[in-house]
């Protein structure tokens, strides 16, 4: 203890040798400009790097290895404070790979998608899994595992578990409470979980879409600090002024910064983050991460400078996170150089004073994780054409209706196709099967029903990537297609695949959980790619058909969806039969 207090006291008497311009630094940018995120201010100044810590920002600092900015901006390195890593597709090392490139330096990841495969040991992998990457990644404890009981899920964590987890290195709160229902009136245990987190000091996020008024007094009241479900502006200044930090999301899925960069000003800007929530490959690898965010923040009216503070300073004090977020003496050097303040591409990349990306290219070897606890995950009982029949039990049915570009629905009632009793696929009228297979414990559980808005014309597709128990979900115009999906999607391990005519046309394994590859970025995208070529060609007129579908098992958005135990009306939170 004494010998580490030494070399403690000696590393601070170097950095302040160092800021007084005594003693060389490790590394000097120089000729730059740093965006001040504490003032607002762009100002003409070098930053001095000692011992991964900034040593001083200002003029003079001539002693040590320099980089001529040329007129550069120095900016903190980028956090995103709510994303699932899991939506990316993509193995860790590489979703890091991608994100450093073009200047992110931490992430705070819920780990919901792989929790519900895996329960603890899913997000103890993913803690492992990025251990000893330079790029920081914090973890939030899933609340809600499973989110409901209409599912069935691969795990659950329960209020101890979530209590052992939240006292690990790199957990820095509870995630994204999605029962809000229970805590506003009053669950036991949900609300035991929200104080266990307040007990460990730790921060509790929202995800409360929709929610004011009297209910959202109750949900802040609980202890919530933050929500990223808002989309219009309303709602959004009620949960400012109910003491919620807002997180405006800007993501794969949902992006919802258009419709709110209006309601942040001078005044509430230090309680608002932006995030990504989801980001997917193919956007990562064409757009980027937080730049591409920040990119849109500024041509919707904020100044560069706000938006880096709610990427940097802001994210960084809400979790906790000491001394990250801004470029002053004593700070980590986790730092961006970014050409402009449009594009806001990176030109550097430094972590903890370390050069770790150069013009969109990581310097460092990320090397993959291997863990046999997250492989071979999809277990599946027997299946077989009659697996999917549907009996004709009267004249009309519920069908789920598609809402394009969103992930809710909308409930109708149509007179289905029947032949020889049994309810069939109708793609003239656009209206397909869909089913969803219980595949964690080989129950035979199969939940079975209608959907429209898909347009498919031809062929099956389906996913073990289904919001949030991650069950099998496959929507065909044919039960012959949709078995042999299932059969697929077994053999890879968990993925996505494609059929046409009896036959497997595309497919992408994600082996790891069922939800990630353990491929490249640039592999998992040309795969992706030809899997929605082929969707498109068989008439889907979504944007990413596969998106829509793997939301369709999640029974906590509205209106209709289907799980493993049979349809759901999220309005009444129970299981409704298929024909009225």
């Amino acid at each position: 203890m004494t010998r580490r207090r030494s070399l403690e006291e000696k590393r601070l008497r170097l950095l302040v040798a160092v800021a007084r311009g005594d003693e060389p630094a490790d590394l000097v940018l120089a000729g730059g400009s740093v965006i001040d995120v504490f003032t607002g201010e762009v100002r003409r100044a070098d930053v001095a790097v000692k011992d991964g810590l900034v040593a001083g920002v200002g003029v003079g600092y001539e002693k040590g290895p320099v980089i001529d900015l040329k007129g550069m901006y120095v900016a903190p390195g980028f956090i995103d404070a709510h994303i699932h890593i899991e939506s990316s597709m993509l193995p860790v090392h590489e979703f890091c790979r991608l994100c450093l490139a073009r200047g992110t330096t931490a992430v705070v990841a819920d780990p919901h998608e792989i929790a519900n495969v895996l329960g603890v040991s899913g997000v103890k992998y993913l803690l492992r899994a990025t251990a000893r990457l330079p790029m920081d990644v914090f973890l939030t404890v899933p609340s809600c595992v499973p989110s409901t009981g209409l599912e069935t899920s691969g795990a659950r964590l329960t209020g101890q578990d979530i209590s052992r987890l939240l006292a690990l290195d790199r957990v820095v709160g509870l995630a994204e409470v999605m029962n809000y229902p229970g805590v506003i009136f009053g669950d036991e245990q949900m609300l035991a979980k929200v104080a266990t987190a307040r007990r460990a000091g730790r921060v509790v996020d929202g995800h409360a879409p929709a929610v004011v008024e009297r209910w959202l007094q109750a949900y802040a009241a609980a202890g919530i600090g933050s929500d990223h479900e808002c989309v219009g502006r309303d709602e959004a200044r009620e949960k400012l002024r109910a003491g919620l930090r807002l997180f405006v999301r800007e993501g794969s899925a949902a992006k919802n910064l258009a419709g709110l960069a209006g309601v942040v000003n001078d005044f509430n800007l230090r309680r608002c983050c932006l995030v990504t929530d989801d980001k997917h490959p193919e956007e990562l690898l064409r757009d980027g991460h937080l730049d591409a965010t920040l990119r849109r923040a500024v041509m919707q009216g904020l100044s560069p400078v706000a938006a880096i503070q709610m990427v940097t300073l802001n994210p960084a004090e809400y979790f906790g996170l000491e001394r990250r977020g801004a470029v002053a003496p004593g700070w980590q050097a986790d730092l961006v150089v970014l050409e402009d303040l449009t594009r806001f591409k990176a030109r550097w990349v430094f972590k903890a004073g370390r050069p770790v990306a150069r013009d969109g290219q990581v310097l460092a070897k990320l090397a993959p994780v291997k863990d046999a606890v997250v492989m071979n995950t999809v277990r599946l009982a027997p299946l077989s054409l009659r697996s999917f029949a549907i009996k004709a039990q009267g004249d009309m049915c519920r069908v789920i209706r598609v809402v394009p570009d969103q992930i809710v629905t909308e409930q109708r009632m149509v007179k289905p196709r029947v032949v020889n009793g049994l309810v069939e696929a109708d793609p003239e009228r656009d209206i397909l099967k869909l089913a969803v297979i219980e595949r964690h414990k080989a129950s035979g559980r199969i939940g079975l029903g209608l959907v429209s808005g898909f347009g498919l014309k031809q062929g099956a597709l389906g996913t073990t990537v289904a919001h949030d128990s991650h069950n099998i979900i496959i929507v065909g115009t044919n039960d012959q297609d949709m078995l042999v999906v299932a059969r697929e999607l077994k053999k890879m391990g968990g993925g996505i695949a494609a059929v046409a005519r009896g036959k497997v046309r595309a497919r992408l394994p994600l082996p790891i959980a069922g939800l990630m590859s353990d491929d490249s970025a640039d592999r998992v995208s040309a795969q992706l790619a030809e899997l929605l070529d082929k969707a498109h060609v068989w008439g889907s007129r979504l944007e990413n058909p596969f998106v829509t579908l793997s939301f369709l098992a999640l029974p906590v958005i509205p209106e209709l969806k289907l799980t493993d135990h049979g349809l759901v009306d999220v309005a009444k939170f129970k299981i409704v039969r298929l024909f009225q």
